[in-house]
């Protein structure tokens, strides 16, 4: 891949949508993870205001610093970047008061914690005059639908959403892009056990491109071995229970007869 030609294209692109959205920059929020990174920094680079924030829910403590280290980084290297810290964990905790017990199972509440993120962005956002730029990458967004639905997946635009993540790794390191975020094990920062992205869904990233390109081309299975037999069920498990997040909302469009009788 030609890394500068898809970072300059990227930039180009996300200026023109500004330009065209009347708005007047972005507002990214950031995780200490390689996606956010890399989505932060394409954002820093147009040269339009750039906030970029750090949302904590109960987060663990080398997450939230990696996220302030590259705050900081990205400010250093952008004048137009603003680097804030919103400390969500009371608001969290106030919600948890609030609602029924028997609705908070560990899958609810980590959905809510992103929401309580999205919220947070689109406050910004509209106080800002800022698009919220989304960080998911295209294994997560259309391949297995890991993100939460208006949560980390409610967004303005997707800069990376094309990029297979192992293609963001290579623009993370032609950016510049610190070396603990590159080595960090990729997760969602979402559960109280900090558990990964991989062993939440049972395969790595690498085996999830393979199933992508795999049904792409619709291979023959009977030369599969078993692990490549495994990964295809996970891929197409997901694939399957999330595809609601990965189509349009369903419209119930009513034939033009019936609208009339009601008229009449």
């Amino acid at each position: 891949m030609q890394t500068s030609a898809v970072i300059d294209h990227i930039v180009k692109w996300l200026n023109q949508y500004l330009d065209q959205s009347g708005m007047q920059g972005f507002v990214v929020g950031v995780s200490g993870g390689i996606d956010s990174a890399v989505t932060s920094t394409l954002c820093a680079m147009t040269g339009m205001p750039v906030k970029v924030l750090n949302m904590p829910i109960c987060q663990a403590a080398d997450q939230v610093s990696r996220a302030a280290n590259h705050i900081r980084w990205l400010a250093a290297h952008y004048p137009t970047v603003e680097g804030v810290t919103v400390d969500l964990t009371p608001a969290f905790e106030s919600l948890k008061s609030a609602l029924p017990e028997a609705i908070q199972d560990d899958l609810s509440m980590a959905n809510t914690r992103s929401r309580l993120r999205m919220l947070t962005l689109y406050g910004f956002s509209t106080h800002h005059r800022l698009l919220v730029a989304g960080t998911g990458n295209k294994v997560e967004d259309f391949g297995v639908g890991f993100y939460t639905k208006y949560g980390d997946g409610g967004v303005d635009l997707s800069p990376i959403a094309d990029l297979m993540k192992s293609e963001v790794y290579l623009l993370a390191e032609a950016l510049g892009i610190i070396d603990d975020i590159i080595q960090a094990p990729p997760t969602d920062g979402l559960w109280s056990d900090n558990r990964s992205d991989e062993s939440q869904i049972g395969a790595t990233y690498d085996e999830l491109e393979w199933a992508m390109a795999y049904e792409a081309g619709r291979g023959d299975e009977a030369s599969l071995d078993s692990r490549q037999r495994e990964v295809l069920v996970i891929f197409r498990k997901f694939n399957r229970i999330n595809r609601h997040k990965m189509v349009p909302i369903p419209v119930c469009n009513i034939p033009i007869h019936i609208k009339r009788i009601e008229m009449e």
